[in-house]
């Protein structure tokens, strides 16, 4: 008889793929809030890479780990660098020191072509922000308003490189850096889309830990072209840094997943022991390759079962599983609920 107390972990290596199908553990006694403040041209791909890293890792637990609200200068409207405009929940005129009370995180999102002169309004709102102890932020030329607020001098920051010879002029106790990202202690600053996704990931690592970020990761990196040949990273665990061999034996798992291999058969294809295998797999993703496999194939299960209409007996068929119950049972070991259930709960 099967063990129904029995639940299994995945692996490192494959977490992440998962982390979003598994219990979150113990919520947040709050989500954490972040309030944008969106200057007039503000960059519309820079704002929503921030915003999707905070709404993708809401996704990826089943507790809401962020809330996000989006501040006007002095409209409700804000016109970005596309055209397009965006409805603000408030204006700084409204956003009143009990509202600052509960925000964590506050970020201004400039652009190529956002006014770099100071505004009042702006700058005291960013003043009381930083005495209330809330970590600031800047996207593009964001950190010029926060320089404007003097609360950048003897410090270092990121911007657009067009703004640097300017924030280099008006704040000379300011230093501006080279890289495109600049995390200190109480401020975080960058130059542009691909940076403001990278300097949200750090903010929630901060927050969350590595976990959640390497989940997030899977989602919003997986198009990642490399610069050689343009190949992508479609699949979990497809480190360009592990060896040869290991991602040889990855590879040959992934392509054989209705039919498994034996760990002989493996082996013999790579020309690797079944000793130097089981290293490989212990030393780079800490796991067997036995575990590895079998939680790819149940890995692959999930998402013909959550996304495909196909029967529960071929989802367990074409993921290498000899049985039904053989499959029920795994599957709810790591998800901690039976197929049938997962399938029921993801259309309820």
């Amino acid at each position: 008889m099967h063990d129904t107390s029995k639940k299994r972990d995945f692996s490192s290596a494959m977490r992440s793929s998962n982390s979003c199908y598994l219990s979150a553990g113990v919520a947040p006694d709050k989500p954490v809030k972040v309030g944008f403040v969106l200057l007039e041209h503000f960059s519309m791909m820079a704002f929503t890479a921030a915003v999707d890293a905070l709404v993708t890792t809401n996704l990826v637990r089943t507790a809401p780990l962020f809330e996000h609200i989006i501040l006007g200068v002095d409209s409700r409207k804000v016109l970005s660098d596309l055209g397009i405009e965006i409805a603000t929940n408030t204006t700084l005129e409204h956003f009143t020191i009990e509202h600052r009370g509960n925000i964590d995180i506050l970020i201004v999102c400039g652009g190529f072509r956002c006014d770099l002169n100071e505004n009042p309004q702006l700058t005291e709102t960013l003043k009381a922000a930083d005495k209330l102890g809330l970590t600031l932020g800047g996207i593009w030329n964001g950190s010029v308003a926060i320089a404007h607020a003097g609360l950048l001098d003897q410090q270092r920051c990121a911007a657009h490189p067009d703004n640097h010879a300017y924030i280099r002029e008006q704040f000379p106790r300011v230093e501006v850096a080279d890289t495109a990202l600049v995390i200190t202690e109480r401020c975080v600053t960058c130059a542009g889309p691909v940076s403001a996704l990278e300097m949200m990931l750090t903010l929630i690592r901060k927050q969350y830990g590595g976990d959640i970020v390497r989940a997030i990761r899977e989602i919003l990196s997986c198009d990642q072209v490399a610069e050689s040949g343009g190949k992508m990273k479609l699949q979990a665990g497809d480190d360009p840094t592990h060896p040869e061999n290991l991602r040889s034996l990855m590879q040959l798992m992934n392509n054989n997943i209705e039919e498994p291999l034996t760990l002989e058969e493996l082996t013999a294809h790579v020309g690797v022991s079944r000793r130097q295998m089981e290293r490989l797999f212990q030393t780079h993703l800490e796991t067997s390759p036995s575990r590895y496999y079998l939680e790819l194939r149940i890995t692959h299960a999930r998402r013909l079962l959550l996304q495909t209409n196909e029967t529960i007996t071929n989802v367990a068929l074409a993921s290498g599983f000899v049985s039904t119950s053989h499959f029920s049972n795994c599957y709810k070991d790591y998800f901690g609920m039976s197929p049938s259930a997962a399938r029921q709960k993801q259309h309820s």
